[in-house]
């Protein structure tokens, strides 16, 4: 695993940080309204929803946390795309197993839980975008440019322009006086070589 970070990982954290913290604030209105709507069948429903949106939509930013911590090795693309979609398979599989455990049980609130699984989705993307567009990260990160490669130079005298006679005349005239550097120079073309 390589230390060198990678320019999302503090979006990321920042992200769970702050849904952590929403979803707290959350459990305590679902529960509260719920409880007065439904009692205490309804208090659990609402704490219920909001927990489980809050489990379900941490899984692929911790999954993504987790796959960073490889960046840098020869093989961080692949470990990358299987952490993360692995993280989405168990939450598809937990997804699956939650609803079926939980249809049809006597203590569970259907509207409740349904409405605070939405409010727990609706206040993660919020906490995303809010995120997301107060972060400052350049359109390209995390890459290196290329550096000259040897066999990217022209064979020959052609990548020393310098020591070409007529060249030296042109820049020396360029220096004096850039606009009338070339005013006797008729236009070439070049074939590439």
């Amino acid at each position: 695993m390589s230390p060198s970070p990678v320019s999302s990982t503090p979006i990321l954290r920042r992200t769970l940080i702050w849904s952590a913290v929403a979803t707290g604030a959350l459990a305590i209105v679902a529960g509260g309204v719920g409880y007065a709507v439904a009692g205490g069948e309804g208090l659990i429903s609402g704490l219920l929803g909001v927990l489980l949106a809050a489990v379900f939509l941490a899984i692929t930013g911790i999954s993504i946390l987790i796959a960073n911590r490889w960046y840098g090795d020869p093989i961080y693309v692949q470990l990358f795309f299987a952490i993360v979609l692995g993280g989405w398979l168990l939450k598809l599989g937990l997804f699956v197993v939650a609803m079926i455990l939980l249809a049809g049980q006597p203590w569970l609130e259907p509207m409740v839980f349904f409405l605070s699984i939405v409010a727990g989705v609706l206040m993660s993307l919020a906490i995303d975008v809010i995120v997301l567009t107060r972060m400052r990260l350049p359109n390209v990160s995390d890459t290196t440019l290329p550096t000259e490669v040897p066999e990217d130079r022209a064979p020959g005298n052609a990548n020393h322009i310098d020591e070409d006679p007529q060249i030296l005349i042109l820049l020396k005239r360029a220096r004096r006086s850039p606009a009338s550097a070339c005013a006797d120079c008729t236009p070439t073309i070049v074939a590439p070589v």
